[in-house]
């Protein structure tokens, strides 16, 4: 269905109220126009492009994070509620891959999943102290991976938590992760 230039832009602005992280190549398929239509509509209508959106919700967010340095964070995070959940991107480019495969080295997403488990927990000092991890489906180059943390409700030892992280590219789960963490405050 064909809409004209005022409906497409209401719609577009309706969208990625919604969902701040959709890509240009997503909408273009939504709104039935091209990758270009969606670049010239978004700059018509001053909305950044998707990499902006992101570290602008990511940047607020962030501030509060002290377990480790934001640069250290393995991935980008999109979103992240201290001590109850948190989500990060990952673009898999060559250097992450096998050569003769094209396949993610496991390292890659590991440490995705990890330093999220540690931003995620609220306070100064948070490090693995276990973690069971489960590669479920190979990632490929140019994959985006879309972990997502839960910091699961605390039992037992004060001092632990246990972070569920799940890993997805377009919407298919390709490995599970659980990481208990111990925390404490450098002040004690």
């Amino acid at each position: 269905m064909r809409r004209n230039k005022k409906d497409r832009h209401e719609l577009l602005k309706k969208i990625i109220q919604e969902n701040p992280f959709i890509t240009d190549e997503d909408l273009a398929t939504q709104l039935s126009v091209s990758i270009q239509t969606i670049r010239l509509d978004r700059l018509e209508l001053s909305i950044p492009e998707l990499r902006e959106r992101i570290k602008h919700v990511a940047t607020q967010q962030l501030q509060d994070v002290k377990s480790l340095p934001v640069d250290e964070i393995i991935g980008e995070v999109i979103d992240i509620q201290l001590n109850e959940s948190a989500i990060s991107i990952f673009d898999v480019k060559e250097e992450h891959t096998f050569s003769r495969n094209g396949i993610a080295r496991g390292h890659h997403l590991f440490a995705q999943a990890n330093s999220l488990a540690v931003a995620v927990i609220h306070d100064d000092l948070a490090l693995t102290a276990k973690s069971n991890f489960v590669f479920i489906k190979p990632v490929k180059t140019n994959d985006r991976v879309i972990a997502k943390a839960r910091v699961l409700p605390q039992s037992g030892d004060p001092k632990r938590k246990t972070v569920d992280i799940n890993g997805f590219v377009e919407n298919e789960q390709v490995f599970h992760g659980l990481f208990e963490m111990y925390h404490r405050s450098i002040e004690e």
